[in-house]
């Protein structure tokens, strides 16, 4: 196993958080430079496994680098993922009973969040996702009129539709509001090279890394590519600041 990355809090106004939401308060993670207001606003979107240490983390690159970086619980209606250790259970259990339309909203109440504190800028909204939040970007670039840019890693492409995830982000490609960068592994078998090509058919911005496999950014999980990584995080920021 890797050794994950820690990014310590020292300097940044980084915790957790209660988002009011359309039903109630919204649990979520997030960090900012301690000093200092109206910093572009980046909603860090979940991987599978919820909010969990690596996401926290990944908010507190973030702040390092002068963003307030906000991760919403978007499981928390439908249950707890550090409770459920087999992804299969997690996946059929909560993830599958999240609706794509909730965490549209979510979303939304999150950037409004970031705004409502005086200290976010929503001017400047950036979006990026890993895994399961990976596919969540391509949705809320297609839902957010506000979005500026968005980064998508490994999120999938295609997939089984039902009443509560009625289309697949192949299917709202034409619909984007914002440019998307999609970041994704030559050896993941979870989101075939068809796909990937599909997608790119229809005019998506997708880079491909022939040598990395799914949640190569993950860093405490076996599939971390350390080059991959940290090429595909550099092309984030550029792609944020190319983008205002």
């Amino acid at each position: 196993m890797p050794e994950a990355i820690h990014t310590g809090s020292a300097g940044l106004d980084a915790g957790f958080v209660g988002i009011p939401a359309r039903d109630g308060e919204l649990p979520g993670y997030r960090a900012l430079p301690a000093a200092g207001a109206k910093f572009p606003v980046v909603l860090v979107i979940q991987e599978i496994f919820g909010v969990n240490g690596y996401i926290q983390d990944v908010c507190r690159r973030l702040a390092r680098l002068g963003y307030f970086a906000i991760a919403p619980e978007l499981y928390f209606r439908q249950g707890d993922p550090s409770k459920v250790k087999d992804w299969q259970e997690l996946r059929d259990k909560i993830v599958s009973r999240v609706p794509d339309e909730q965490v549209m909203s979510d979303l939304d109440s999150s950037a409004a969040f970031a705004e409502a504190s005086g200290r976010g800028d929503l001017s400047r909204l950036y979006a990026t996702g890993f895994c399961w939040g990976g596919r969540m970007i391509w949705f809320y670039a297609a839902h957010s009129p506000q979005l500026k840019a968005a980064v998508a890693w490994y999120g999938r492409l295609s997939g089984e539709k039902n009443e509560l995830h009625p289309k697949n982000p192949i299917d709202v490609v034409g619909e984007l509001k914002c440019p998307v960068l999609g970041l994704y592994g030559g050896l993941d078998k979870g989101i075939p090279p068809d796909q990937v090509q599909a997608m790119q058919a229809k005019g998506a911005g997708i880079i491909v890394y022939p040598g990395a496999d799914h949640a190569f950014h993950a860093d405490y999980r076996p599939s971390y590519h350390p080059a991959a990584a940290e090429d595909g995080w550099k092309r984030m920021l550029a792609w944020f600041d190319s983008h205002f």
